[in-house]
């Protein structure tokens, strides 16, 4: 054999030890160890059925309540709660699972890529577990042990659960994927009804009309810490929204981040550890300042013991506390306070133009109102409406309600109440929910804020036929399949949501990935003179309707 084909044999052999060893690296160093527990007797008990969907489990327990929003009790240890919430939610959250990973598929262009994407967010968040407190990781893992086979093609339980709990993280950092873009604002004293301190938020984080589904309010009673409240999902014990039994309120809103290379603590674990162990604006602060998060944040925190709130702005390396001079507080998605108002990517998401745009509307509407009450919380937090006079169609970012909210909450934290938005959006009935009468039980009858009107009319309807059209225009762009509208669907989808730049936007792309160029010239031509939402969203429709002309003219 000449020495040639022998050093291509040593080089393909050299290249295929290099590819084992470095296979065999990336398991070790992916590889999740599950935390030392003690045995529950919670692991020996049926889940019993004590009525139409209605469970319990011990003193813990799940039932949907007459508005169709589901509610749940936990008590005890970390790992007793873990067990439960797994045992009590597993029909949830295998569906739960389902579309997520259903909704990845949607967005993702091949299983090659997919692939590839599941080892790269494996690689990044591989010592996950060593930024999650011991007791969250006991919760988290017993929850695991009662999730579906049917995804373990994804990856093992508890590598999986741990990595659902960083994807409000990547689903912001990943910010052009238009997944966050929360709204929470704040009155109190003379800028509030009674004096009282209240608290509104928009939780803006959508992936996929079945991921909105089957929130539920989850009552926590720990053997350490606080009882709390949060508004969640099935087997997430992460917090975005919440109170506890001191009137502590935390909110999360996303800030601009750059992409993260190494997973650290998700910023809603950071947010549970506040609500569970804060009862003060600065022990909040306190809390967060120890943590690394991996991407930036703002943690709105409402506080009955300072009779106001505080304004936490944290990014990979800096955390701050903005107290505010006045009686009310906005947050939308950008940085505030002095350190960090000037950072690049804080000015850069700035530039977009809706983040302050949401900002200004708010404070309009709050100045209109004058002296806030639970219902003009409500009122504001389903404002679809722009600034002087702008028509922004239905979705639009700059809108504070934008139609694509998991939830909307409002609190009364000297109350220690919550006002919970059915489903959809912020568009349902807001159920009143009171922790005393869960904690103490101290019975109160609900006070509830009646649904928006637009929920039942033609608008809404036009509304829910643009969503599903968008999205499966969305699938095809991504994945080139199910993509075929006729024209009978294209001329009710324009009609649907005729005022929005994202009909536009979106039929734009979608008869230029057809071929159908002259079409995506007037289409664009169109979307760029209504309110468009992100500049770059502009320069998008403006460089396809460059490259569409351009093919014409060739």
């Amino acid at each position: 054999m000449s020495k040639f084909f022998k050093g291509i044999k040593y080089f393909l052999i050299g290249l295929i030890l290099f590819l084992l060893f470095g296979i065999a690296i990336y398991i070790i160093d992916v590889n999740v160890n599950a935390p030392e527990v003690k045995s529950s007797e919670l692991e020996t008990i049926e889940r019993k059925v004590a009525g139409v969907d209605h469970y319990t489990l011990g003193e813990n327990w799940l039932k949907k309540n007459e508005f169709g929003t589901w509610e749940m009790y936990l008590e005890g240890s970390a790992y007793d709660r873990g067990i439960a919430f797994g045992k009590l939610t597993k029909e949830l959250h295998k569906e739960k699972e389902a579309a997520f990973i259903a909704e990845i598929g949607n967005r993702v262009p091949n299983d090659g890529f997919l692939t590839f994407l599941k080892y790269v967010v494996g690689w990044i968040n591989r010592d996950l577990d060593d930024y999650i407190p011991e007791e969250y990781l006991k919760e988290i893992y017993g929850a695991s042990k009662y999730m579906s086979d049917s995804f373990d093609y994804v990856g093992p339980k508890y590598n999986r659960i741990l990595n659902y709990h960083a994807a409000h993280d990547i689903g912001h950092a990943l910010q052009n994927m238009n997944l966050v873009g929360c709204t929470a604002f704040a009155s109190w004293d003379e800028q509030s009804d009674d004096s009282l301190l209240l608290i509104g938020r928009n939780f803006d984080f959508y992936f996929g009309q079945q991921f909105a589904k089957d929130k539920i309010i989850a009552y926590y009673n720990p053997d350490k810490g606080y009882k709390f409240m949060s508004v969640t999902w099935a087997c997430f014990s992460g917090v975005v929204s919440g109170m506890n039994e001191h009137g502590l309120t935390v909110t999360l809103n996303s800030a601009k981040s750059t992409i993260p290379l190494k997973g650290k603590t998700p910023v809603s674990i950071i947010a549970r550890d506040i609500l569970q162990y804060a009862s003060t604006i600065e022990e909040a602060y306190e809390i967060a300042n120890k943590y690394e998060s991996f991407v930036s944040e703002s943690f709105l925190i409402g506080s009955r013991k300072d009779k106001k709130v505080g304004l936490i702005e944290k990014t990979k390396d800096q955390t701050g506390l903005m107290m505010p001079d006045t009686s009310r507080m906005i947050v939308t998605n950008h940085f505030q306070g002095e350190g960090l108002v000037n950072l690049p990517e804080n000015i850069e998401y700035r530039n977009e133009g809706v983040s302050d745009y949401r900002f200004e509307r708010v404070e309009l509407l709050m100045d209109s109102l004058k002296l806030l009450n639970p219902q003009d919380m409500a009122l504001i937090l389903r404002d679809r409406s722009g600034l002087n006079g702008d028509v922004l169609g239905m979705g639009n970012e700059k809108a504070v309600n934008q139609l694509i909210a998991h939830h909307s909450i409002i609190f009364s934290p000297y109350e220690l109440t919550a006002w919970v938005a059915t489903a959809p959006y912020s568009l349902g009935e807001f159920v009143e929910y009171d922790l005393n009468s869960i904690f103490n039980d101290v019975k109160n009858d609900r006070s509830n804020i009646d649904a928006d009107p637009f929920l039942f009319s033609k608008e809404y309807t036009d509304y829910e036929y643009f969503l599903k059209i968008k999205e499966r225009i969305q699938v095809f762009l991504s994945t080139g399949k199910n993509g075929e509208l006729t024209n009978k669907e294209i001329e009710r989808f324009i009609d649907s949501n005729d005022e929005s730049f994202l009909t536009y936007y979106y039929l734009g792309d979608y008869y230029r990935a057809s071929g159908d160029l002259s079409k995506a010239i007037e289409t664009f031509k169109l979307g760029l003179h209504k309110n468009v939402a992100r500049e770059s969203e502009k320069r998008h429709m403006e460089e396809a309707l460059s490259e569409c002309l351009a093919a014409i003219e060739k």
